[in-house]
């Protein structure tokens, strides 16, 4: 495969993964009552994170499972639990403890922020995209297209907060009621998503299961 067909194939595939279009209507129901630029500011922490976390788990994340022991599968679980909690409290429409750490909760803080967990991790930097990052670094056979990797990953990072910027800035044509009908609905797809990741953590131990026993 030439750089240029490996190139397009490893942000076709990225990009279809972490799908920030899909996102959007999430991080708006997420973020109800922030102001644009308190969105746009959340979603660039959010790509950020993401495309780091994506970057390091493309070079080392092989190592890190194998130094820690862990699996794919475990890593899909837990963001299934994640992901469950705070669809569960969109769903009620409450504010999620999830998101909120113990000192903005002794400080009273107002604003939940939600650019770490869930969105960076694990909605855009999920396991189906890091396990994808760690595939595309396997098959880079040459210096060129491993820096091709770790350039489609930042431009999929500032194509998402671009996507994001454009529903932070649309979102003030929609009334309170409108999203608050779009949370609750956002909370049943993060459900959906949650229960989907637990699903393909099942499927990928049974193949791990029954390649073992062959």
């Amino acid at each position: 495969m030439t750089v240029f067909g490996y190139t397009l194939f490893a942000f076709s595939s990225l990009f279809v993964i972490i799908d920030p279009i899909a996102t959007v209507p999430v991080f708006l129901a997420m973020t109800p009552s922030d102001s644009v630029e308190k969105r746009l500011r959340t979603a660039r922490q959010a790509c950020v994170i993401a495309g780091g976390v994506l970057l390091v788990f493309a070079f080392v994340g092989r190592y890190i499972f194998q130094l820690l022991g862990l699996t794919i599968p475990a890593f899909q679980m837990a963001a299934s639990i994640i992901l469950l909690l705070i669809a569960l409290d969109m769903l009620r429409a409450q504010r999620s403890r999830v998101k909120e750490t113990h000192e903005e909760t002794a400080a009273g803080a107002d604003k939940e922020d939600i650019a770490v967990t869930p969105l960076a991790v694990p909605l855009m930097a999920g396991p189906g995209a890091i396990s994808t990052a760690i595939l595309l670094h396997n098959k880079a056979d040459s210096v060129a297209k491993l820096a091709m990797l770790s350039l489609v990953i930042v431009a999929i990072s500032a194509v998402s907060f671009v996507i994001f910027a454009i529903g932070a800035r649309t979102a003030k044509w929609m009334g309170p009621i409108t999203m608050r009908l779009i949370e609750r609905l956002m909370g049943l797809l993060l459900a959906a998503i949650a229960f989907q990741f637990f699903l393909n953590a099942l499927r990928d131990l049974k193949i791990i299961s029954f390649t073992g026993a062959v």
